[in-house]
C-alpha cells in the first residue's frame, strides 16, 4: 500500500502543470471554418483556442462546432468552409484558469473538461492546464510512494 499526500500536489499552481501556449495549436480570429478544420485535423485534437494577434484569448473552436454549421437539410456543405469564419461559431462561454490559480481549481475544471486555457490578468493565453498533465503528476507521485515502500 502507498501514500500519497494531497500537499504534494496541492501545493502547485495552474503555471507548475499547464503546457506553455507556444506549444498549443490555435486559430486567430479572422481565420475561416476552412482553416480551422484543418488544423484540428492535422493536429488530432477536437478543440483549440481562438486567439487574436496579440493572443488575447476569444474562446474555442471545436469539430463538432465546425460540423454543426456545415450540415445541410440534405447534404453537408462543405462550401460554407470557405466563407464563414471563426468567431461565427466559437464557444465563448469556456472555462478559464489563471497562471496561479490552485491545482484544485483546475482539478474541479477538468473533470469536466478535457482541458481549460490558461490565461494572465490581461486575458492573454499563456497555455492549456490538461487532464493528462495532472494524470502523469498524479502517476508520477505513485511511482515515488511505491518505489518508497519498496526499500522498508
Amino acid at each position: 500500500m502507498f501514500s500519497l499526500s494531497a500537499n504534494e500536489l496541492m501545493g502547485l499552481t495552474i503555471q507548475d502543470l499547464m503546457i506553455s501556449g507556444d506549444k498549443v495549436a490555435h486559430v486567430q480570429i479572422g481565420n475561416n471554418l476552412e482553416h480551422a478544420l484543418l488544423v484540428l485535423t492535422k493536429t488530432g485534437y477536437t478543440a483549440i483556442p481562438v486567439l487574436d494577434p496579440t493572443f488575447t484569448l476569444h474562446g474555442l473552436i471545436g469539430m463538432n462546432l465546425i460540423m454543426d454549421n456545415i450540415f445541410g437539410l440534405e447534404r453537408i456543405e462543405f462550401e460554407k468552409l470557405e466563407n464563414m469564419k471563426v468567431e461565427e461559431v466559437m464557444n465563448t462561454d469556456i472555462p478559464r484558469l489563471y497562471l496561479h490559480d490552485t491545482v484544485e481549481k483546475g482539478l474541479d475544471l477538468v473533470v469536466n473538461h478535457p482541458f481549460v486555457c490558461v490565461i494572465n490578468e490581461n486575458n492573454i493565453f499563456e497555455g492549456i492546464f490538461t487532464r493528462r498533465a495532472i494524470l502523469k503528476k498524479v502517476k508520477k507521485q505513485i511511482q515515488l510512494a511505491n518505489n518508497g515502500n519498496d526499500s522498508e
